[in-house]
């Protein structure tokens, strides 16, 4: 019971954020109603999901999910978060996700706390996720960024787009977010007022940190600037925009980079 417990409260935590954060990420123009099916599949995926999680022995995860289909840039998954636990009260766990939201398409976004049911509510494209576990060392220095209300937003920005570069201040993606707030807590130099985007981005430079790059045309970043607030492509350096070249945080090439600069020990685990 008690496992079913924290399974539940794990999925169900955040509905206030929920009537807040449903529709971040997506035009808030026409909302549409969830379909159950939708709402039937994400919770079961959820419940899978903290089942596995509490199986693994980690208290900190780096989980993606599959919002969006990107396959024709190569991509699997479209946006991460961090899986964590928090203790309950009663001698147990749930698990809670950090993760950083656009707010209904437009060129602002939030940091969201919420449980893996609002995780995986947000209008999924396919209803799957992944999951590395970082190393015991790397988890501690997570989690105590991630339990604190302030050292957890240190490194947001609000001003978004969703495709911003890499190296750049302007804007910040989501992904971003997450890769710059792990390095924030992961170097030692890098504390209280030092903090900062440009020490972050140092740190992944100096780790070996490789972008996901995107081949997308002029047409089609014309489009896209005309039509959608969350996007921008005018933090990239030129030389690389006009060759088509858009260097961005991907879940893929985070947990590539993960594995690559030992900062985990296991695979990618799947959740379908």
């Amino acid at each position: 019971m008690n496992g079913l417990y924290r399974a539940f409260a794990s999925v169900v935590f955040g509905c206030t954020l929920l009537c807040q954060a449903v529709y971040a990420g997506r035009s808030c123009a026409e909302p549409q109603p969830l379909k159950t099916e939708t709402v039937v599949r994400a919770l079961n995926l959820a419940v899978q999901t903290v089942k596995l999680l509490d199986s693994s022995g980690a208290q900190v995860v780096v989980l993606g999910r599959a919002g969006q289909d990107l396959t024709k840039y190569g991509l699997h998954y479209s946006h991460l978060g961090f899986a964590y636990q928090q203790a309950d009260g009663q001698g147990g766990h749930v698990w809670r996700i950090l993760h950083k939201l656009n707010q209904c398409g437009s060129a602002d976004s939030a940091i969201y706390r919420q449980g893996l049911g609002q995780f995986f509510l947000d209008d999924l494209w396919r209803f799957e996720a992944a999951w590395v576990v970082p190393t015991p060392e790397v988890q501690r220095k997570l989690l105590a960024v991630l339990s604190d209300e302030q050292r957890s937003v240190q490194m947001h920005i609000k001003p978004y787009s969703m495709v911003s570069y890499v190296w750049g201040l302007k804007y910040q993606q989501s992904n971003q977010w997450a890769i710059e707030t792990m390095a924030w807590a992961l170097d030692p130099d890098m504390v209280g007022a030092d903090a900062s985007r440009i020490k972050a981005q140092k740190w992944l430079l100096n780790h070996d940190y490789q972008p996901g790059i995107l081949n997308i045309g002029a047409f089609t970043r014309l489009g896209a600037r005309m039509t959608a607030a969350n996007v921008a492509f005018d933090d990239h350096p030129n030389e690389k925009r006009f060759s088509d070249r858009i260097e961005t945080v991907t879940v893929d090439s985070v947990f590539a980079w993960l594995q690559r600069a030992g900062l985990t020990t296991q695979v990618i685990q799947t959740i379908h």
